[in-house]
C-alpha cells in the first residue's frame, strides 16, 4: 500500500508535466501551429521554464481577503484530489492495489466532492466579485453534474455486485472468477472468460454501458471544469474564475489539482468501463494474447503490465479531454443545466432502471 502511494504521489506530479506539455503540442497541432518549440528540444523544457517563473513570483494576498481561507483553499483542492487515489487499484495482485478498502466508489465519490469546498473557499475569501462568480458556477456545476456521474457508476456497481474497484477491475478480464459471455448474453453459450481482452471490458459485456460510458465522461468533463463546461474559469468573462487572484505556487496549486482531477476521473472510468488494469488483447486460439501481455497475477510482472495498460487507456480518455476542449465552445450557464437536469439525469435513470433488470436476467 505504501508502494502504491508513494506512485500515487508521482504520477500526480508527473501527470502535470506531460499533461501540460501534451495540451499545448495537441492544441497546437489541432490549430495548425507549433507550439512551444524554442526552450528545449521541441519546447520540451517550457514546462521547467514556466515552474522557474513561478517560484520566482511573489505570492501576494488581497489587502481585504480572509488570508485564513484565502491560503488553505489551494490546498484542501488539492489533498481532497489527491486522497482519491488512495483507493485506486494500479495493477493486480498485492503490490499496486492500493487501500483495497470494500467500499472504494463511495470513498472515491465522496472525497473527491470535498473539493468543491476548497474552491467555495477560494472565491469566497478573494473579496473579488469575478472570484465569488466563478465559485458559485463552479457550486452549480459539480454539484448538478455529480447526480448524472453518480448515477452513472451506480450502473456499474449493480451489474458488478461490488463497491471494491479491485473486484470490478477483475471481472473485467482472463482472471474473473465469474462467467462472462459474449455482449453479457448467456442465449448466445459463448463464454469469453478465458479470451479475455476487449470483449471482457464492461462496455461491451453489457450492451448499454456504451451509453452509460458517454454520460459518465461528459459528466466527468463539469466535475474537472473542463470545456465546454469551463463556465467557473471563463477568462473573458470572469477573468481568472475562482483562482482570479492567486498567483505564484498557489496558483500552480490550484492547476496541479486541475490536471490530477483530469488523472483520476480518466482511470475511475478506465476501472469501471474499460477493463480496468487488464490487457486490451484476446486469446486468439493459440495465440495467449490476454495471457502474455497480463503477467501472472500477485507478481510484480503481472503488476507492472496492469499499471502500462491503466495508465495507457486512462491517457488515451485524457487525450480525448483536450480533443473536445479545443474542439467545442464554451456552453451558456442556461444550456449547461439544460443537459445535466433534462438530457444526461433521465437517462441515467433510465440506465439505473436497465441494469436492474439486466441483473434480475443474468442471474
Amino acid at each position: 500500500m505504501f508502494v502504491a502511494l508513494l506512485i500515487c504521489l508521482s504520477l500526480v506530479l508527473a501527470n502535470v508535466v506531460i499533461g501540460v506539455y501534451t495540451e499545448r503540442k495537441v492544441s497546437a497541432f489541432m490549430q495548425d501551429r507549433l507550439g512551444p518549440m524554442v526552450v528545449g528540444k521541441y519546447g520540451s523544457l517550457q514546462l521547467i521554464a514556466d515552474l522557474v517563473k513561478l517560484l520566482s513570483k511573489e505570492d501576494i494576498v488581497p489587502k481585504l481577503a480572509d488570508k485564513r481561507l484565502f491560503l488553505a483553499a489551494p490546498c484542501m483542492i488539492f489533498v481532497a484530489i489527491f486522497a482519491g487515489f488512495a483507493v485506486i487499484p494500479l495493477g493486480p495482485g498485492e503490490y499496486l492495489q492500493g487501500s483495497q478498502a470494500q467500499i472504494g466508489v463511495f470513498y472515491l465519490l465522496a472525497i473527491v466532492s470535498i473539493d468543491i469546498i476548497g474552491v467555495l473557499m477560494a472565491g469566497w475569501s478573494s473579496n473579488n466579485k469575478y472570484s465569488l462568480l466563478g465559485a458559485m458556477r463552479s457550486v452549480a456545476q459539480i454539484v448538478s453534474y455529480e447526480i448524472p456521474l453518480g448515477l452513472s457508476v451506480l450502473c456499474v456497481v449493480m451489474v458488478s455486485q461490488t463497491l471494491n474497484l479491485q473486484e470490478i477491475s477483475t471481472q473485467q478480464g482472463i482472471f474473473s472468477a465469474h462467467d462472462n459471455y459474449l455482449f453479457g448474453l448467456k442465449s448466445l453459450g459463448i463464454d469469453v472468460t478465458q479470451v479475455g481482452g476487449f470483449l471482457t471490458w464492461n462496455i461491451f459485456r453489457v450492451p448499454f454501458f456504451l451509453g452509460v460510458f458517454i454520460i459518465f465522461f461528459i459528466a466527468s468533463l463539469a466535475e474537472c471544469n473542463r470545456a465546454p463546461f469551463d463556465l467557473p474559469e471563463a477568462e473573458s468573462e470572469l477573468v481568472g474564475g475562482f483562482h482570479t487572484e492567486y498567483s505564484g505556487m498557489r496558483w500552480a496549486l490550484i492547476f496541479l489539482s486541475e490536471y490530477g482531477m483530469m488523472l483520476l476521473v480518466s482511470v475511475l472510468g478506465v476501472i469501471l468501463f474499460l477493463g480496468g488494469w487488464n490487457s486490451p488483447f484476446p486469446n486468439i486460439g493459440s495465440v495467449k494474447l490476454a495471457t502474455w501481455t497480463s503477467g501472472e497475477p500477485g507478481s510484480w510482472s503481472g503488476a507492472i503490465w496492469g499499471f502500462v495498460w491503466l495508465l495507457a487507456k486512462a491517457y488515451m480518455l485524457i487525450f480525448v479531454q483536450m480533443w473536445v476542449r479545443w474542439t467545442f465552445p464554451r456552453l451558456r450557464v442556461d444550456q449547461l443545466m439544460y443537459l445535466t437536469w433534462k438530457v444526461l439525469t433521465p437517462f441515467s435513470i433510465l440506465a439505473v432502471f436497465l441494469s436492474a433488470i439486466w441483473r434480475m436476467l443474468m442471474i
